[in-house]
C-alpha cells in the first residue's frame, strides 16, 4: 500500500495507537524505523515482548514528541475510540510532528449503519465514510492524496452479520474476534494483501474500512 507514496530509505515512522505492535514489528519496519506510541500499558507490554525498541505511553491527543520528527505518521483503527475524544485534535498532533513533507496513513471502520455487537466490545465512538475522512483530514492541514475503502472481499458477510445481531440480538456484546482470533487475524490479513493494489491505484467503491494517505 505504501510503495505508491513512499520511496525514501529509512523513514522515521510513528505508529499512533500502535496496539500490541504487529503492524510496526513487520509491515512497517521493512520502512524504516519504527516508533510506538499507545495509551494502554498491556498493549506496550505486548510491544515488548515482540522487541519493538521505541516505545512510549501516551494518548495520541497529546504526543510528547518534537515538532517535524517523523517522516510517517500511521494510525490504524484508533481515532474511532470513545477514547480518543476529538479525531481533529489527535490530526493536528500527526500533523505537529510530521516532517515538511511528511505523510499519514490512516485506517478507520467505514458505515456508521454498520454498527454492531463488536463495536459495543470495542467502544466504538462511529463509523466513518470516505467524504468525512476527507474533510477530516483537509480541516486538520493535510492534503489528501488518496482514499479507498478495503475490505470489500467480507463486506458482503459482515453485512449478513451485521443484520442477523439485530433480528437475533445476542445475550452478551462481543467482539467479532472473540471466538477465534489467530485464524481471522491471518484471513483479514490475507484479503487485504489481495484487495491492496486495487485499493492503492482506482480505489475500491464499498468495503468495512476507509483507508487514507494525506501529505503535510
Amino acid at each position: 500500500m505504501l510503495n505508491r507514496w513512499v520511496h525514501l530509505p529509512n523513514l522515521r515512522i510513528l505508529d499512533a495507537g500502535c496496539g500490541t505492535g504487529a503492524a510496526m514489528t513487520t509491515y512497517l519496519a521493512e520502512y524504516g524505523k519504527v516508533t510506538g506510541v499507545d495509551l494502554y500499558p498491556q498493549a506496550l507490554e505486548f510491544c515488548r515482548k515482540r522487541n519493538a525498541p521505541r516505545l512510549a505511553r501516551a494518548s495520541v491527543l497529546n504526543l510528547p514528541l518534537a515538532p517535524a520528527s517523523f517522516d510517517l505518521v500511521t494510525s490504524f483503527d484508533v481515532l474511532y475510540e470513545r477514547a480518543v475524544s476529538s479525531e481533529s485534535a489527535a490530526l493536528k498532533e500527526f500533523f505537529r510532528v510530521l516532517t515538511p513533507t511528511g505523510r499519514i496513513l490512516l485506517r478507520l471502520p467505514a458505515y456508521d449503519w454498520l454498527r454492531g455487537q463488536h463495536d459495543k466490545s470495542v467502544h466504538t465512538n462511529r463509523r466513518y465514510t470516505k467524504k468525512l475522512v476527507h474533510d477530516l483530514l483537509e480541516q486538520s492541514g493535510f492534503r489528501v492524496e488518496h482514499l479507498s475503502y478495503v475490505n470489500t472481499f467480507l463486506f458482503p458477510v459482515a453485512v449478513i452479520k451485521r443484520l442477523s445481531e439485530r433480528i437475533f440480538p445476542p445475550k452478551e456484546s462481543q467482539s467479532d474476534l472473540a471466538l477465534n482470533p489467530g485464524v481471522l487475524n491471518n484471513l483479514f490479513r490475507y484479503i487485504l494483501t489481495s484487495e491492496a493494489p486495487l485499493a492503492a491505484n482506482i480505489g475500491l467503491p464499498y468495503g468495512l474500512s476507509v483507508i487514507a494517505v494525506g501529505k503535510k
